[in-house]
């Protein structure tokens, strides 16, 4: 209903950022499905991510298709060797080519948690313990059955090897079933072990099956004979997925995951525990999956990481292969990092910093997680490096410059009085803590950090209202800012100018302060009316954003040290901004789940649009063609193309009733619908094209649009004349064959030359009293009686400058014109300098006119009549021009010479 209310314009929810796509999702807590293609020869592995999912290589880990999105996020996944099917909400799909949807499948009530492709068939399993049989191509129901849920809740499905038409259902209460779906019976129960069953997995053995429980027992299980042929037990929670190795290379092999991240290898012959894969993951094990006869081991985890592990090692134990890995808890800080605009760093709740690349996903790297002893934990070894490892960064800042040279990027840390320093080429941690020696206490941590232009000095503020400045290269520090502290409270935000010459800091004390980078000595003090937030500098421009605890954002100039913005409409903390390229725009995100843009010039809000979870981060490309955002909750960071760039957008200011629409996250993939693309084409309701009108105001002296050749020679045709006149006649050729002009028809014929027979015809044309008049003459006449003067006009800007001239000549009576024709000329000069229009042509006709007819002019007493009522009009008309001149002439001299 609101967006209703809001009018035409927020069809498009924002005028100018459209979704692009998500970076850095690789997997989620959906179990990953293995796919062999026998065309080309090749595993493929396919993960779930949101709405989406993502079919990788297995050989390279390359990414091959992204899904279409699905309405709702997927719930669960399954594949045969032709189609993918996923599950959202009550309804599944069928993709093709990893791609489209090609089936949709209607008919369940609850969630759907368990899908199982059976040849031509599939079957699905919701919530509620309801299996439906579907034939896949007719998306007819086959056969449905109904279970009781407090006696057998479905938890599992499988269809075990060489069992024609018959799946085996496990169940939350611990019970087995057997059924044979095409009769439709129950062939057998199997007692289980009073403990609910988690996973099902077919043994490489005919009617051998594993059976994973909620205690974290694995049952090996003849089906055929309803034996237990041997039991494995795991301490790290229940069975979350099990997987048999299929390579005849030693004894057969079985893992299986946990909710730890922890996967326990088990030797099928010797009954016994031969590895651990301890924390292969940070989260629980969603799915693994041994490939058919390689060595190979592929898992996935909600920790957003798809790895492939190998076991070539002499006892058997996993290392890694290949991984995609993203962040695997909410993005903390995000920025673009270098001048081109193709890489994000972006720093973690995980403890870990990664640079995700535009362009493709090979050129993603991770700088690992900051570690408080490099050395100790490369000397000793460690395996578990969590009780070394550093809180989480909270801020940080890059700079390119010198990145070959030393390290680049600082970082703030949760907690924390050090920064660390990070190196992007060598992608690692840095050398040098920075930290003011004297301070031992755990209670001050640094708040704010930047980075010079140059890449040589970091400046960081602490809690305390400490600020320092330190050496990049050697780590040492070089001045602080005001005696002991540059501020009272702490420090919210720090910036240095492009050229170091000035450095602004900001307290919560409410003050901003200037300081000489060089000497540290403070040059300018100004009161905020809040406490800030953040602060942002646009280095290029000098412009200095600030976002205050009231929700407003002031934008102060560091020359003059004025506010010259002042922005409030956020109804949430504001936690980021972002300058565009030019300083012409300034991007907020806060906790109201919106993100502005405000234009600077003009002070006004120009687009505005709701996410469903809160921005954290907002940043904006240093080429000016995407915004990357983060949010509350989410893994990924998020890319929106500025409409801007590619089609004409207005930039009109907002309504102050605009009620904006909420934007759904862009998906992995490009977005593609055609519905969408369709409707951008369409002209826009606020695009109205501006059309001057021929003259603004009739109080405004208005020029015509004719070039100056038609006008501004008219006084010096005679001296052009003069100029241009040849010196000989042109000579005709004496032979020219190709010139010889032919007659048009089938058969080309030369044309005979005209021949002048009459002798009396007379070269001489008089014209006198029988003269015809020209139509510039006629409309002049008319224009006497009815005092309009238009026709006449328009004829004249139609001719050139000679034309002009002999029009003229010809109103006299001598040329065949008249004295009324004349008084007419005078009376359409009036009415052009009463209208102010085509002003300057007015003063050029006058003028031929004049030169013309100067003569004869005082002998006509209706036309020296005439003459004395143009002569007041021209000078008063002048007199105005001349006062405006001077007093235009006057400012500019003043802002030339003045010293300001």
């Amino acid at each position: 209903a609101e967006e209703m209310e809001a009018g035409p314009e927020s069809r498009t929810a924002s005028a100018l950022f459209a979704g692009f796509r998500a970076l850095g999702l690789f997997s989620n807590d959906i179990p990953h499905v293995v796919r062999y293609s026998a065309l080309k020869r090749r595993f493929y592995v396919t993960t779930c991510v949101g709405k989406s999912f993502h079919t990788y290589d297995v050989q390279k880990l390359r990414l091959v298709a992204v899904s279409n999105s699905v309405p709702q996020d997927i719930c669960c996944m399954a594949a045969d060797s032709r189609l993918v099917f996923a599950a959202y909400g009550n309804v599944f799909s069928a993709f093709a080519r990893n791609k489209e949807v090609v089936r949709t499948f209607n008919g369940h009530k609850a969630e759907i948690h368990l899908l199982q492709p059976f040849g031509d068939h599939v079957i699905s399993v919701d919530a509620d313990s309801i299996l439906i049989i579907w034939h896949v191509y007719s998306e007819e129901e086959y056969l449905q059955l109904t279970f009781d849920k407090s006696i057998f809740k479905i938890s599992a499905i499988l269809h075990p090897s060489t069992y024609l038409n018959k799946i085996l259902l496990g169940s939350e209460q611990g019970s087995l079933q057997l059924w044979n779906v095409k009769s439709n019976k129950l062939l057998y129960t199997f007692p289980g072990w009073k403990v609910g069953v988690t996973a099902l997995q077919q043994a490489p053995a005919v009617d051998v099956v594993a059976v994973g429980l909620m205690s974290g027992q694995v049952i090996i299980h003849n089906i055929k004979f309803d034996e237990t042929l041997m039991k494995f037990r795991q301490d790290w929670g229940p069975i979350t997925s099990i997987s048999f190795r299929t390579v005849t290379d030693g004894h057969p092999v079985m893992a299986a995951g946990s909710p730890c991240g922890h996967i326990g290898l088990w030797d099928l012959e010797d009954k016994k525990l031969i590895n651990q894969m301890r924390d292969a993951h940070s989260t629980a094990i969603a799915g693994l999956t041994f490939l058919h006869r390689e060595p190979l081991l592929i898992t996935n985890g909600a920790d957003n990481a798809l790895r492939i592990w190998i076991f070539d090692g002499p006892t058997g134990e996993g290392r890694l292969l290949r991984f995609r890995m993203g962040h695997s808890a909410p993005l903390t800080s995000v920025r673009y990092y270098g001048q081109n605009g193709q890489q994000i760093l972006s720093a973690s709740q995980d403890g870990t910093l990664q640079s995700f690349s535009t362009i493709h996903e090979k050129f993603n790297k991770s700088l690992g997680h900051g570690l408080i002893n490099k050395k100790r934990v490369k000397r000793k070894g460690l395996q578990n490096t969590t009780s070394v490892r550093l809180p989480p960064i909270t801020k940080f800042a890059a700079e390119e410059a010198r990145e070959s040279d030393w390290d680049g990027i600082v970082a703030c840390h949760q907690g924390k009085l050090s920064c660390s320093t990070w190196n992007y080429q060598r992608s690692t941690i840095g050398a040098y803590f920075l930290k003011p020696k004297e301070l031992k206490k755990d209670d001050v941590t640094a708040t704010a950090v930047d980075i010079t232009s140059c890449g040589n000095f970091a400046v960081i503020g602490l809690s305390s209202g400490t600020v320092d400045v330190y050496n990049m290269q050697s780590g040492i520090h070089r001045g602080r800012f005001g005696k002991d502290q540059a501020h009272k409270g702490s420090v919210r935000g720090v910036a240095v100018d492009g050229l170091n010459q000035l450095t602004i800091t900001t307290g919560s004390e409410g003050l901003l302060k200037f300081w000489n980078f060089k000497s540290k000595i403070l040059i300018h003090s100004l009161n905020l009316s809040s406490s800030p937030n953040m602060m942002l500098l646009h280095r290029d421009s000098g412009l200095l954003g600030l976002a205050l605890d009231d929700f407003s954002i002031n934008v102060l100039d560091i020359e003059t040290r004025k506010i010259v913005r002042e922005f409030s409409g956020h109804q949430g903390q504001i936690n980021d901004m972002a300058f565009s390229p030019d300083g012409r725009w300034l991007i907020s995100a806060a906790m109201d789940c919106s993100i502005r843009t405000w234009d600077l010039p003009s002070g006004c809000l120009i687009d505005c649009f709701l996410l469903d979870s809160a921005p954290l981060n907002v940043t904006m490309s240093p080429t000016g063609d995407f915004l990357a955002t983060s949010h509350v909750d989410h893994l990924g960071i998020y890319l929106w193309s500025n409409i801007s760039l590619y089609s004409v957008i207005s930039l009109r200011p907002l309504p102050t009733d605009y009620v904006p629409s909420v934007v759904m996250l862009p998906g992995t993939c490009q977005t593609q619908d055609v519905e969408v693309s369709g409707e951008t084409t369409e002209p826009s309701d606020e695009m109205i094209e501006y059309e001057s009108p021929e003259q603004l105001n009739e109080q405004l002296v208005t020029l015509s649009l004719l070039p100056e050749s038609r006008w501004k020679n008219l006084l010096n045709l005679d001296v052009i004349k003069k100029k241009n006149k040849p010196k000989e006649p042109p000579k005709v050729p004496k032979s020219a064959p190709f010139f010889i002009p032919t007659v048009p028809g089938l058969v080309p014929r030369y044309a005979t030359p005209e021949q002048n027979n009459d002798p009396q015809q007379s070269k001489v044309v008089s014209l006198g009293i029988l003269a015809q008049k020209s139509d510039f003459c006629s409309k002049l006449e008319e224009g006497l009686i009815n005092n309009k003067y238009e026709a006449a006009l328009s004829l004249l800007k139609e001719l050139g400058p000679s034309g002009i001239e002999t029009e003229l000549r010809s109103l006299s009576p001598d040329w065949g014109g008249s004295i009324e024709v004349m008084q007419s000329f005078l009376k359409m000069i009036q009415v052009l300098l009463d209208s102010k229009r085509d002003f300057e042509l007015a003063q050029a006709y006058l003028a031929l006119f004049l030169k013309l007819h100067l003569k004869m002019l005082p002998s006509e007493p209706v036309l020296l009549e005439e003459m004395t009522k143009l002569l007041s009009q021209v000078e008063d008309n002048w007199i105005h021009l001349q006062s405006l001149f001077n007093q235009s002439m006057c400012v500019l001299n003043y802002i030339k010479s003045a010293l300001l």
